[in-house]
């Protein structure tokens, strides 16, 4: 892990733009007019909300395709409300927006300097300067996620739109630029959420938050930068490497119809290990000798330099492989061809001051190292996507990361003119674009080495029942991606998809058993027998901790248990987690999802308090619960093992 950060270090290093301390930020991107930017008080804070400031997430943002020159548009840019989605007809060029806003941010955070509620419409504009040393470039404008569309416009000119709340976009802004000048950046963002007939993918986010459904964001969320860039310049890398030292690459460029050759290279504590030419645009594998295979105890990582032409850019891999096989008689999963007890907690990864957005990334990581340190060996990203560095954490700390597509609309029902009702679901042409924005998740994130096994819908929500578009879906995520294990159906609506009999049930768990309760399906042996959540034991705290909105206070009893001391809550998840360990050791449990890494809002059944100043853990008792698990998954995975 240090020597992935050393190297990405020395590379970023030989950035000539950077002011120094900010990251590649250049001073005019955080120039702006109208009223100064100030933190609002959230409902709740962290350790870490006073100290985001206005350079807000300085790290370079894409971690597996890293280039030497860059600038951070990060910091403080102006905002203004639309009143509806015509206003993008009228955007308001070289015009005072009035208020100021920190980017990234959602905009019903207090980081945002804004606080506001039912924000669907709203322009967002800064201005940059492209260094005269990257004079002759094409210059890419790049955004990690903007929930939901984006229409973006440089210098008058409309660059480009975007539809995704989660996934990374980047514009060629070569032609509207000013040389030598200001440059402005001005962007329209339309976010429905719940709103009206909308049906898009939303995860957790809601207009009308109640106990498990929270806080919306709206906005430029994740990080925006600039880069110099060859006209045909590479656009992507794909990386795998199995446990046999396989190296699969391709390497995606800006004209995909011409082949060029490129150039990847392996390296291990900066020594060359391996280096291979291939075709651009067409997948290519090659051979690493023994290579230190990836895994939660040993997170081994190599670093891979990969050259088109002059164009450059920095990668990493791990090498592993995640499967299916029989283990004495039981459907397991397999990592690096031994069966591994997948355990972790349900991550909805929301945050008081920022919602979506971390404060920090060291406020990212620690939720992170609070698993690790406990002895969880994997994280359940639910309905949500994070920003790359997620990802990357949990490949440099050994975490297994089960990731979800956002649901669409979840658990909504709409009444009809009859008066009766009907769960809102999507038509034709919204499960089209859901399909497109799943091939998204997919293809942005199948690089990264902790990802081993995607999930496509949770608990029905935005699933289709009058056919089984699950099983269409599964199919696809394998064609893109058959490296991994597909959770087709976590929880409730299960007809057979996927590589998962996955049940979900409140508190104790059902995991591989005879037995099963409403929601859930009966085990089915042709597939991994999985518990995607259980626990969700709930303890109530003092305000200093608690989201203080007295809506969500209010739904706090609507929580599956409540124990009144933190006594209770730990004797009652021994018992719990017990009898996960009796039904591993009977059943065909292989794995579990613990509900869930903190509080959130009107729920109050995290590890963690919201704040994140509480852990409601006793360490020692859930370290030894933990590794219980894994001990009797291991004395049922001694006999013979055959792949499927």
């Amino acid at each position: 892990m240090q020597l992935l950060r050393s190297f990405v270090f020395s590379f970023l290093a030989a950035t000539a733009v950077a002011r120094p301390g900010s990251g590649g930020r250049p001073e005019a991107a955080i120039q702006a007019r109208g009223a100064k930017y100030a933190l609002k008080e959230p409902p709740l804070t962290t350790p870490w909300t006073d100290k985001v400031g206005v350079d807000p997430w300085p790290e370079y943002p894409r971690p597996q395709m890293q280039r030497s020159q860059w600038q951070n548009l990060n910091g403080v840019w102006q905002y203004q409300n639309a009143s509806s989605l015509s206003a993008v007809q009228n955007p308001p060029f070289g015009q005072d927006l009035g208020q100021e806003v920190l980017i990234p941010s959602c905009l019903e955070s207090g980081l945002s300097g804004i606080q506001g509620s039912y924000t669907l419409y709203s322009w967002f504009s800064t201005s940059f300067q492209v260094p005269s040393e990257w004079k002759g470039d094409n210059l890419l404008l790049n955004f990690g996620a903007v929930d939901y569309e984006a229409t973006v416009f440089v210098n008058g000119k409309k660059a480009g739109f975007h539809r995704g709340g989660y996934f990374r976009f980047t514009l060629d802004v070569t032609q509207y630029l000013k040389e030598g000048q200001e440059n402005e950046l001005l962007v329209f963002v339309h976010d429905p959420t719940d709103d009206g007939d909308y049906v898009i993918p939303i995860g957790k986010q809601t207009l009308r938050p109640s106990h498990i459904f929270y806080t919306p964001c709206s906005g430029i969320w994740q990080s925006v930068f600039i880069e110099p860039v060859q006209a045909n310049h590479i656009t992507g890398v794909d990386l795998d490497g199995n446990m046999d030292g396989q190296v699969n690459v391709t390497v995606h460029t800006t004209n995909m119809n011409v082949t060029t050759n490129v150039q990847v290279t392996v390296h291990e504590n900066g020594d060359v290990v391996a280096t291979h030419s291939g075709p651009s645009n067409q997948p290519f594998q090659f051979k690493v000798d023994s290579p230190k295979l990836w895994s939660p105890s040993s997170p081994n990582l190599y670093n891979v330099t990969v050259k088109m032409g002059k164009d450059l850019v920095q990668s990493y891999t791990g090498f592993r492989t995640i499967s299916k096989g029989t283990v004495d008689g039981v459907v397991r999963p397999l990592l690096n061809g031994e069966f591994i007890f997948m355990f972790g907690t349900l991550d909805q990864g929301f945050w008081p001051d920022g919602i979506y957005t971390p404060p920090t990334k060291e406020a990212m990581v620690y939720d992170l190292q609070v698993l690790k340190s406990l002895g969880f060996n994997m994280v359940r990203k639910h309905i949500k996507v994070e920003n790359e560095l997620f990802y990357q954490a949990c490949d440099e700390l050994g975490l297994l990361v089960i990731q979800d597509m956002p649901a669409l609309r979840p658990s909504q029902s709409k009444t009809l003119a009859n008066c009766a009702t009907e769960a809102i679901l999507p038509d034709p042409a919204q499960q089209k674009e859901f399909t497109r924005q799943l091939e998204l998740l997919i293809n942005q994130h199948k690089s990264f080495p902790s990802i081993a096994t995607w999930v496509i819908y949770n608990e029905g929500w935005g699933q289709i029942t009058t056919y089984y578009p699950e099983f269409e879906l599964t199919e696809l995520v394998k064609q893109l991606d058959p490296t991994r294990l597909i959770d087709s159906t976590t929880g409730w609506y299960d007809h057979g998809a996927g590589d998962f009999s996955d049940n979900h049930h409140y508190a104790n768990p059902q995991c591989g058993t005879p037995f099963y309760s409403i929601n859930s399906s009966p085990y089915d042996e042709t597939r991994i027998g999985f518990q995607g959540e259980f626990g969700g034991l709930g303890n109530n705290v003092s305000i200093e901790h608690l989201w203080n909105n007295q809506a969500a206070i209010n739904t706090i009893n609507q929580t599956y248990e409540i124990d009144t001391t933190i006594d209770a809550w730990n004797y009652r998840s021994h018992l719990l987690l017990s009898e996960l360990e009796d039904q591993v050791k009977r059943f065909a449990c292989s794995g579990g999802v613990w509900t869930q890494t903190t509080d959130v809002e009107g729920e109050v059944n995290g590890l963690m308090t919201y704040d994140r100043r509480l852990k409601r853990v006793d360490e020692d008792q859930w370290k030894s619960d933990i590794q219980a698990l894994y001990k009797a998954a291991s004395g049922r995975r001694n006999a013979t093992m055959s792949s499927l």
